[in-house]
């Protein structure tokens, strides 16, 4: 089988013990892939919550404009690009208040692709950030 792993360097490295993502023949699939800053770790528009855990204002908008950079970065390091998207899982740490903001910034980004998208909320996320995409594309 035709299977590759895909780190990028204009990324933030995963989380845990895996690769940004996997190729398997003419797919790619994306680990989760959130709003991290490259080298700094810094999340734009801010953490949801504080080293002690109290809940934080922040920017949904800005943390979803940085995870589709990301993705943007992790498909241009595999040979691929976002208009090769073809469906995408968005958790959302608070569905109410964080869906139309991530719903216009996949506007700007998606809707001329026309990709499939299931958006679901999670009780929380592997670090303190509000948006997280699962992203499938073709290599």
């Amino acid at each position: 089988m035709n299977e590759q792993e895909i780190r990028a360097d204009d990324a933030p490295e995963p989380v845990g013990a895996y690769p940004h993502a996997r190729r398997v023949r003419d797919l790619l699939f994306l680990s989760g892939v959130g709003p991290r800053q490259p080298a700094t770790d810094a999340i734009p528009g801010g953490p949801i919550r504080g080293e002690q855990g109290q809940a934080l204002d922040y920017d949904a908008t800005a943390q979803t404009e940085a995870v589709v950079a990301n993705v943007r970065a992790i498909l241009e390091a595999a040979g691929s690009s976002l208009d090769k998207v073809v469906d995408v899982t968005v958790f959302l740490v608070d569905m109410k208040r964080d869906f139309q903001a991530m719903n216009e910034v996949w506007g700007r980004h998606f809707a001329a692709i026309g990709s499939a998208r299931t958006t679901v909320e999670v009780g929380a996320l592997p670090t303190p950030i509000a948006v997280e995409f699962k992203v499938t594309a073709l290599a």
